[in-house]
């Protein structure tokens, strides 16, 4: 059953839990515990959807971004900033599972597409932690070579900021890369993919800041000037991804690389809501968090791409990395990959990949106090191994010992070793939604395992319990019901909770029997 609202406000059912919105506050799921509240009007960062799903089958979805708040037992929810729209509201659909495909079905159905299946059948490689600003088409070489010479398996390489020109004109800079397609071809001879980051943002004092902003394909403020903002690399225009002529000759400028470069997609960065107003001024009318949408509907032209800032956009093959996290265990370290990683499958986005191995946040590993963690890095890629995806940027052997780093190329191997499970369950998530890591709340709805969040589910039968705690020598695991296999060949009897030893080398994944 569905009934429509503009203001929605009803009781929990015992034991009920919330999990949706945004995919950072993965860590602060399942709502329902204490008090808690959010405007999806703020995006910050990471991915987001007007949903809603509760274990006792209950949804909540509305087309634009609302307010939920929920506090003694109640949930509240409206419409952000008055915009128009009914919020919709079902129930009856039996757990976790069942309101999600529900929605799924209603509002976001999947488009029996899925990105390009290297991506998540090999670990992916990115210049950025490496090369930070300053990539060359040497060093991008000497970091494809080193890496094959070191054991790890060739996969998709990024070729991150910097690679280009200025920002808004895409061509390789010819003295950081004077013969881009014969490093194309060079990467593909190793067996590589090549992928080039790429963003909405456009350099002033440019001549396609100049000539984009005659054509009308920026972003004005409400006075009708070309709007300049300050993100992350100083300050830029923004190209108005509303405005289908815009779209038409950033595509253009893309496929060109493609064509005449030979490269093989592209990572989509950057066209967070916080860097559009209210009142902005483009050429279809456009919230923030719809502009962030705009911009993502250009990567389902590429089956190889990558976004880390995505607005409802859950059942498209697109990719959805997890924001930058810090080289550190706790807070917005290792310790949110999986809370937020589970958080980004139960909001419909079923493509998921981990942060950087060790953290790509830059500042991180820029701060004056900054210590490199081996055992960090280690336990970092070990989380990784089974997502559907796992990425790796600062290169191990550089920065570890070889105990270390031959322990991370062992996670990358692991990966290689699921692949043609995880190419399957990617499949069957291109045609049903269903998230490829799950909860154990999802897959074992009468368990009680809502709050378990240090754990996750490959699909059905595979039961992973990344280690996330230094110096850790054990670690508990929580066995559903049935009978689950370990690399040693046990077998232990779930329902049950077992302490296990878990050395450096060790990844606890068990399978189903």
């Amino acid at each position: 059953m569905m009934n429509h609202h503009q203001k929605l406000e009803f009781a929990l059912l015992p034991d009920e839990y919330w999990w949706g919105g945004r995919v950072e506050d993965g860590v602060d799921m399942p709502f329902g515990v204490s008090a808690f509240q959010q405007d999806l009007w703020s995006l910050k960062g990471n991915q987001g959807m007007p949903l809603l799903v509760s274990n006792k089958g209950r949804y909540v979805w509305s087309e634009q971004p609302f307010v939920f708040d929920i506090a003694s037992g109640k949930m509240s929810v409206h419409n952000s900033h008055a915009l128009p729209g009914d919020i919709l509201y079902g129930e009856g659909h039996g757990d976790l599972r069942g309101a999600l495909r529900e929605a799924s079905s209603r509002f976001f159905p999947p488009q029996n597409l899925m990105p390009d299946p290297l991506l998540l059948t090999a670990p992916q490689y990115n210049t950025w932690i490496e090369m930070v600003y300053e990539p060359t088409q040497s060093k991008v070489l000497h970091y494809a070579h080193s890496l094959l010479e070191h054991g790890f398996p060739p996969g998709v390489l990024m070729i991150d900021d910097s690679w280009m020109e200025d920002y808004g004109d895409w061509r390789f800079h010819p003295g950081r890369f004077p013969a881009p397609e014969v490093l194309a071809e060079q990467l593909h001879e190793l067996g590589f993919k090549v992928m080039l980051w790429t963003c909405p943002f456009v350099s002033p004092d440019s001549g396609v800041f100049r000539e984009l902003s005659a054509k009308g394909y920026l972003v004005r403020d409400r006075s009708g000037e070309t709007a300049v903002r300050p993100w992350w690399n100083g300050w830029s225009a923004i190209l108005d991804c509303t405005n289908p002529e815009a779209v038409a000759w950033y595509r253009s400028t893309l496929d060109t690389l493609v064509v005449q470069v030979g490269v093989d997609g592209f990572k989509f960065d950057a066209a967070d809501p916080e860097f559009y107003r209210e009142g902005d001024i483009s050429a279809g009318s456009a919230t923030p968090v719809e502009h962030c949408r705009s911009f993502s509907m250009i990567g389902t032209h590429y089956r190889l791409n990558e976004y880390r800032a995505s607005w409802k956009t859950a059942g498209l093959p697109l990719v959805q990395r997890l924001r930058d996290k810090d080289h550190r265990w706790e807070g917005t370290g290792l310790a949110c990959l999986i809370p937020n990683g589970l958080a980004q499958g139960l909001m419909g986005y079923a493509f998921v990949c981990p942060d950087m191995i060790g953290g790509g946040e830059i500042l991180s590993f820029n701060a004056a106090d900054f210590e490199l963690d081996p055992q960090l890095f280690v336990r970092f890629a070990q989380c990784s191994a089974l997502f559907p995806m796992m990425q790796f940027s600062a290169a191990p052997w550089r920065l570890l010992d070889k105990t270390h780093w031959e322990l991370c190329r062992e996670s990358a191997r692991l990966h290689v070793q699921m692949a043609a499970e995880i190419e399957q369950l990617a499949r069957h998530a291109a045609q049903t939604g269903e998230p490829i890591l799950r909860h154990l709340a999802y897959s074992f709805p009468q368990g009680g395992y809502e709050m378990v969040k240090d754990q996750f589910m490959l699909g059905e039968d595979i039961l992973v319990a990344p280690v996330l705690r230094k110096n850790a020598e054990s670690r508990e695991v929580v066995f559903p019901p049935g009978q689950w296999a370990g690399e040693d060949g046990r077998l232990i009897e779930g329902p049950s909770r077992r302490q296990v030893e878990v050395s450096l080398s060790v990844l606890p994944w068990y399978r189903r029997q």
